[in-house]
């Protein structure tokens, strides 16, 4: 049994090679082997040093951990959102180069690295060839969702064609923080109560989004991942359902919630218990962070929950194989 992780990070240094080029922002900067990323109109950067760029490392850390069967899926992490502050035009021709490199990866790993795509959201339209080009033609697994989309939120109607054709495809919606809404806000403490509270009251009022705009309802097939454990969401669903039941939804937002698969990058086997508990054995699947967290530590959650072994095969193999169309 192979264990495949769901929640991997590694960019290619042409994006941000093509990024530092620019004389506005977003862009980057080059700081010694790394770069810094400025979004906000420059108010806010993400240090990215020369880790993030080194993919024959990080795959050598998770086989370390878990065996050299090991695959890993990469996502967009935190840079999910940023394209969107680039002019459309921009932003889709960077999104297009970017994919690229991501599918010639996973086209050089074969079987040991699956990539995901980034799809700027300005222009509905412009997002569905950027999408179809992403799933059809590099065969990339899922795609990355941001929070807002040049200043709208998440939930704004004109995607409702984008939502409608991700179900379509059969492909996740990745859900993962950022800190472009409230990092401003939360930057106290050396930004501490960001890196902590605010990014999983990021991906969790994203989340809440798209169940009362009714899109998980119109689309019962829409998959979607939630990372962290669904940041606030399954330990607050009993007040969610009492203070925010939506008239349009037939449902409690609940029963929503429950569709949705989460990963196991949460640093406490109390959290990954939980999970199981609320969202069932076959919606929670591995992650590391990776090179956020150590492959080794998350492995150590998992051993330290006291998961059967049963769950175990569910968590580190058959969930993620399945909601990511890996078999």
């Amino acid at each position: 049994m192979r264990t495949v992780d769901s929640h991997f990070h590694w960019f290619p240094r042409s994006h941000f090679e093509h990024m530092a080029g620019r004389a506005e922002h977003p862009r980057t900067e080059r700081v010694g082997d790394g770069y810094r990323y400025y979004y906000n109109e420059g108010r806010g950067f993400l240090p990215l040093p020369a880790v993030w760029f080194d993919l024959d490392a990080g795959l050598a850390a998770s086989e370390a951990a878990t065996g050299p069967d090991t695959v890993v899926v990469c996502t967009t992490g935190v840079l999910s959102g940023l394209l969107d502050q680039l002019p459309a035009k921009d932003a889709i021709d960077t999104a297009y180069a970017y994919n690229e490199e991501i599918a010639k990866a996973q086209r050089t790993h074969r079987d040991r690295f699956f990539g995901t795509a980034a799809v700027p959201l300005q222009d509905t339209e412009l997002a569905l060839s950027v999408l179809d080009h992403a799933v059809r033609d590099l065969d990339l697994r899922g795609v990355n969702l941001p929070p807002v989309t040049a200043g709208n939120p998440i939930d704004v109607a004109r995607l409702e064609p984008f939502y409608a054709r991700v179900a379509e495809l059969g492909v996740p919606l990745i859900i993962h923080p950022t800190d472009l809404v409230f990092g401003e806000m939360l930057a106290d403490y050396g930004d501490a109560l960001q890196r902590t509270i605010g990014r999983l009251f990021d991906s969790s009022v994203t989340v809440l989004r798209l169940i009362f705009a009714g899109v998980m309802e119109r689309y019962p097939d829409l998959k979607i991942i939630q990372t962290h454990g669904g940041g606030f969401l399954p330990y607050q669903a009993g007040r969610i359902d009492k203070n925010a039941r939506q008239e349009s939804l037939p449902l409690p937002p609940s029963d929503y919630l429950k569709r949705i698969f989460v990963d196991t990058v949460t640093p406490q086997a109390l959290t990954v218990r939980t999970a199981l508990e609320f969202y069932g054995p076959d919606k929670v699947i591995y992650g590391t962070d990776h090179p956020c967290w150590s492959p080794k530590a998350a492995v150590g959650v998992l051993e330290e929950a006291g998961l059967s072994d049963e769950q175990h095969a569910r968590i580190r193999s058959t969930n993620v194989e399945a909601v990511l169309n890996l078999t």
